[in-house]
């Protein structure tokens, strides 16, 4: 059976009761949760979290049997400004400290951009900002070997990470089993490389594998010579393939729903979990 969540922000809630009895009316079974962007109303800034906060959000989701399968936490952790990087890196590591409060062993995160305003830039394609990017989640991953937490770090085109072999080799360079995979087939493909999906979603398999703990599950189409998202099913995703590979491999690792909101939820459900039992 699919193990189906979502991300937490793209449900539309007005207060956490809501939230949590949506996602389980939809028989959703986790999440990966934003504070900020979940609960806008509450102080989330660095310094805010606790063992009392953390319990209080995780038993909300734990009544409904959702589990906060990952803490989203995405920040520039090659930040230009160095005070402004170490202080993104600081409250990654607060959630970090406190996600097994929230019930949750995972923390996720992109790798970042060169310059303080995040979008595509090839100045994020220099050896620079890699090497950066691993003295970075090396000391991400130093907190979490001392909380038995996992740091997820996901891939995309226009990060300093931005296909499987690099991240194949930050995982080699940092050596931590604390250091582990999100797993996103969308975000290593562009207008450009689209056509060869198989070789890259199988390749990124091959590589990674082992370590691919969360399975991230949008679609996407080329419209006006650019690469869009899309609900899954909706899109050119070869998911067939994505199933198949990762089913035989990760039974049961958790498969989460982002980009799509309703009223695409429930159809992208009924397409993600038809596909996987085909596989």
């Amino acid at each position: 059976m699919l193990n189906l969540g979502i991300r937490a922000h793209d449900i539309k809630a007005d207060s956490l009761n809501e939230l949590v009895q949506t996602i389980g009316e939809k028989g959703l079974t986790s999440v990966q949760l934003a504070l900020a962007k979940s609960f806008p109303e509450l102080n989330t800034s660095l310094g805010s979290l606790s063992p009392g906060f953390g319990k209080y959000i995780g038993n909300a989701f734990q009544q409904k049997n959702v589990q906060i399968a990952v803490l989203g936490c995405y920040i520039n952790m090659i930040h230009p400004d160095l005070d402004e990087r170490q202080a993104a890196l600081n409250r990654f590591k607060e959630h970090i400290r406190f996600a097994r409060d929230f019930g949750c062993s995972v923390v996720g995160t992109e790798t970042g951009n060169v310059h303080a305003k995040m979008g595509y830039t090839v100045d994020n394609f220099e050896e620079k900002p890699f090497l950066d990017v691993v003295e970075s989640v090396r000391e991400l991953v130093e907190e979490a070997e001392k909380f038995g937490v996992i740091v997820g770090i996901e891939a995309g085109v226009n990060h300093p990470v931005y296909n499987s072999l690099l991240l194949k080799r930050l995982l080699d360079e940092v050596n931590s089993n604390n250091l582990q995979v999100i797993f996103d087939p969308v975000n290593l493909l562009t207008v450009d490389s689209y056509l060869n999906q198989d070789e890259i979603i199988k390749e990124a398999i091959e590589l990674l594998g082992d370590r691919i703990i969360i399975v991230h599950c949008k679609d996407f189409i080329i419209d006006q010579g650019k690469l869009s998202f899309v609900a899954p099913g909706k899109g050119l995703l070869n998911y067939e393939l994505v199933m198949n590979l990762v089913k035989a491999k990760k039974p049961f690792i958790q498969f989460l729903l982002e980009s799509t909101t309703d009223p695409y939820i429930d159809d992208s459900i009924i397409y993600l979990r038809e596909t996987y039992e085909k596989a």
